[in-house]
């Protein structure tokens, strides 16, 4: 993809990291609206609609109608369970012409996780799945231990050994953890300059140099960012400030690096979840491009 990008992509001195500025609202608001008609690499699918919730069974109709609002906007999906409704995900997307990075949702139940990977392994064996994730963030909530995690990685590349394989966790994990990077075919990170209580100014500076963490781990293996985004409302943490223009900002600075770079990136998230309200405070509900109302934001 391609963005007249010539009064609005900037390069700092002496750097090579790349930032919106001096520009009115008038002219990010077109650039905004330019990025999302050319389409970015991919979105996190936001299952759960108002008054939803994990644990509640959604019908394809729902997946259906969401998967509509992305289809013109991304070339790829990424879900993160194969069960309770997640498994449609990547079968409504296929059917749309879009790729699909499947998760298997891992935790510390042995029942649910049995589920998780059975589901996984059938959604690929049906030619449904074109990147395997196999868990999200296990080591950073401690669910797992990393030998049981290995075993799970190890099961499903022997089950679809033509599908890449990786596994979902925080950026620096894949510093600290060489075993999981080596069994994973690709390296896939979250960098969240928000969580680490980066200041809006300086956010894409630090998703860099996460992602280069990441990169120096990987051993020359492919690095996806899989979860990157900045809220739009919600409570500050430390110099890092929620709100619709550092949004919408981030956003297309994001995706600008993204595209001259060809690095792929997962926006977090598509569509505001308000479940999400709880241990991540008022500002878990408010990550999407589109409201809990499924309407633009910017």
């Amino acid at each position: 993809m391609s963005f007249r990008k010539d009064h609005v992509y900037s390069l700092k001195p002496d750097t090579n990291t790349s930032y919106v500025t001096g520009e009115t609202e008038e002219a990010l608001h077109n650039l905004f609206a330019e990025i999302l008609q050319n389409g970015v690499h991919g979105f996190c699918f936001s299952l759960y609609g108002e008054g939803q919730k994990p644990g509640d069974i959604i019908s394809e109709e729902q997946v259906r109608h969401r998967m509509e609002i992305l289809k013109p906007h991304t070339r790829w999906i990424r879900s993160f369970s194969c069960t309770e409704g997640n498994e449609l995900i990547p079968k409504v997307a296929k059917e749309m012409g879009i790729k699909t990075l499947v998760g298997a949702w891992l935790g510390n139940d042995p029942e649910i996780n049995q589920r998780e990977i059975e589901g996984l392994i059938k959604l690929a064996k049906e030619g449904l799945v074109d990147i395997a994730a196999v868990g999200n963030e296990v080591m950073y909530r401690n669910d797992l231990s990393e030998d049981e995690l290995l075993d799970f990685i190890n099961h499903v590349k022997a089950e679809i050994p033509n599908v890449p394989i990786g596994y979902v966790d925080a950026y620096y994990e894949f510093s600290h953890r060489p075993r999981i990077t080596e069994a994973c075919d690709v390296i896939l990170c979250n960098c969240y300059p928000f969580w680490e209580g980066c200041p809006a100014e300086s956010s894409l500076d630090y998703m860099q140099q996460m992602y280069n963490q990441a990169k120096d781990a990987a051993n020359g293996k492919e690095v996806i960012i899989t979860e990157t985004g900045w809220p739009s409302q919600g409570e500050n943490l430390k110099g890092a400030v929620p709100g619709e223009k550092s949004a919408k900002d981030y956003f297309i600075n994001t995706q600008l690096w993204s595209s001259n770079e060809n690095i792929p990136v997962f926006y977090f998230s598509s569509f505001d979840e308000s479940w999400k309200v709880g241990a991540e405070g008022t500002v878990g509900a408010y990550w999407g491009i589109w409201d809990k109302h499924e309407k633009l934001k910017f």
